[in-house]
């Protein structure tokens, strides 16, 4: 009889620990950058997270395969001290689909991002409702892709200053072609809360598609008037979703 008594007391310790871990309030962000542009694109979002008491990091990851791309996420995933929301952007949903199975993870958040299901890829989702912008690049060598210069501050990031858009411009991550029809596995947004953030102006993501992959996976979506690069032109508003997210999926 006592020895049941202890069995019995053991689980529901390890029940009582197992629902705090769960419930724990989630002060970790981590941020997956899109394809062609790197993780410095985020430092205003970043700045606001950061005096609202979040501990922030962004993936730099190479953009090189999405395999790639999910254990450079992983890695991060794995320096953080408790419960993490997990942000990806744009080809960063991509990541983060996966990515998001880490134990780490209580949430995800997909910001102007695809968001797929099992077995599909970006290119797959982005030829479904093409978008506003039609000028992606090839390299010479065929192996990466890139937005034409001129055509860049229309299609990314046309609610930015002219001079910062041009700049993203100059200093956009070649994207490898192979991370663009990579197919993702099973997805986190299946098992674990995620909300989705979409661009109303998006050129670069068709904004019905944002909505469609969002509705889909049953997440909480958020509209903001906005280009692609939401992130960088409404910093406030995105910040504001992030923070809602968290408090949430520590709930």
């Amino acid at each position: 009889m006592k020895r049941r008594i202890s069995t019995f007391a053991l689980a529901l310790a390890i029940s009582v620990i197992a629902f705090a871990a769960q419930a724990a309030e989630v002060k970790n962000i981590v941020i997956v950058h899109g394809a062609l542009a790197d993780g410095s694109t985020w430092r205003k979002a970043t700045e606001i997270l950061e005096k609202r008491g979040f501990n922030v990091t962004i993936v730099q990851q190479p953009i090189t395969s999405l395999a790639d791309d999910i254990a450079a996420t992983n890695r991060v995933l794995d320096l953080q001290d408790g419960p993490t929301l997990l942000v990806g952007h744009s080809y960063g949903g991509m990541v983060i689909t996966e990515a998001g199975h880490s134990p780490h993870v209580a949430g995800l958040v997909y910001v102007a991002a695809f968001q797929p299901d099992k077995g599909e890829s970006l290119l797959g989702l982005a030829s479904s409702k093409p978008a506003g912008g039609m000028n992606i690049r090839e390299t010479k060598d065929g192996k990466y892709l890139y937005i034409d210069s001129a055509a860049f501050p229309g299609d990314f990031a046309a609610d930015l200053p002219k001079d910062e858009a041009r700049f993203l411009a100059r200093s956009q991550v070649f994207a490898a072609k192979e991370a663009f029809s990579a197919k993702v596995g099973d997805p986190a947004w299946h098992a674990k809360e995620s909300w989705s953030i979409v661009a109303t102006e998006d050129r670069s993501i068709n904004p019905e598609l944002e909505r469609d992959m969002a509705r889909r996976a049953g997440s909480d979506i958020i509209e903001i008037k906005a280009s692609h690069a939401v992130f960088a032109s409404q910093p406030e508003k995105v910040a504001d979703v992030i923070e809602r997210a968290a408090r949430q999926a520590g709930e």
